[in-house]
């Protein structure tokens, strides 16, 4: 079985998680990733699984530890035509700076501490390219960034796709 590894240590892979949780909450799971204001009896429905054992599930978010339910939008229909995921390399004495003002900037939609030469992967949305040029010339000026990296969004291919086919659980299931 492969095994992947990283800087804070073992990280399972997928069929190691499937088997670490039972196939009935893998399944609800999936269907919550799917759709987070699914109701429950249409997810016992769906599950088999009571609707008191769902609620328990859910008020203490055992389902695979969903650590809150949120929506995802769709950035160019609400006016925010540019994406782009930004890696960057702080200054020795400037990467608390530059991680206070991408944790507390608008335009920064998710931040990952990383490796391999950088410190900080930062996915953000802007309105135009304009703002993006913008953005980039601050971190330089303001936090002295030694190295970035941009890569612009062309078109978003999947997202949030781990753990959400209970269709895939379940055959995974039926197979082992």
């Amino acid at each position: 079985m492969a095994k992947v590894y990283a800087t804070s240590g073992y990280i399972p892979v997928l069929s190691e998680v499937i088997q670490m949780i039972p196939n009935k909450e893998l399944v609800a799971t999936a269907y919550l990733r799917q759709d987070g204001r699914m109701k429950l009896a249409e997810l016992r429905r769906k599950t088999g699984v009571p609707v008191s054992t769902l609620y328990d599930w859910v008020k203490k978010r055992k389902c695979l530890g969903i650590s809150r339910f949120t929506a995802l939008l769709d950035f160019p229909s609400i006016g925010f035509a540019t994406q782009a995921t930004i890696l960057l390399k702080a200054g020795k004495n400037g990467r608390k700076r530059l991680q206070e003002f991408l944790l507390h900037s608008a335009s920064v939609n998710s931040l990952m501490r990383v490796n391999n030469g950088y410190d900080y992967l930062a996915e953000c949305v802007f309105k135009d390219l304009c703002c993006l040029e913008e953005f980039c010339e601050q971190l330089e000026f303001e936090y002295s960034v030694k190295t970035k990296e941009i890569h612009l969004t062309v078109d978003e291919l999947k997202r949030e796709g781990f753990l959400a086919d209970p269709l895939a659980i379940a055959r995974r299931a039926k197979n082992e």
